[in-house]
């Protein structure tokens, strides 16, 4: 049984800097890419970042290349994402997901395994 729990969001103001975390509990996670996705309230879910399974290349959404950086522990099985500079268009429900191999694609149909989400909120 594979879990992936994140933790970190929360309320900020544009600006501001949040480091979301995302623990993997159970399976692999050292042979795996991971990646965080977005989904903002009416809007379709999408890709914000993806790390390979040795963490040496990474990908990233136009929208936050520059501010954001997706790292990982490979020993505590655990992916970051550092938000910079946030923006109130960042205000989103931040959903990490663990890739089927170790490639980093923004196909959402590449992670087999997907946390329930951290809320991230800007205000101006």
């Amino acid at each position: 049984q594979v879990q992936l729990v994140e933790s970190g969001g929360g309320l900020a103001q544009a600006g501001d800097s949040l480091r979301l975390s995302c623990v993997v509990f159970g399976g692999t996670s050292h042979i795996n890419s991971m990646a965080w996705f977005r989904q903002a309230p009416g809007k379709e879910r999408e890709f914000v970042a993806s790390i390979h399974s040795t963490g040496q290349t990474t990908l990233y959404a136009d929208s936050v290349k520059g501010r954001f950086v997706i790292s990982r522990d490979i020993a505590k099985k655990t992916a970051y994402l550092q938000m910079n500079s946030l923006k109130q268009e960042d205000t989103a429900l931040y959903y990490c997901a663990r890739g089927r191999g170790p490639s980093i694609t923004q196909a959402a149909a590449y992670y087999d395994y997907w946390g329930q989400g951290t809320q991230v909120t800007v205000s101006s």
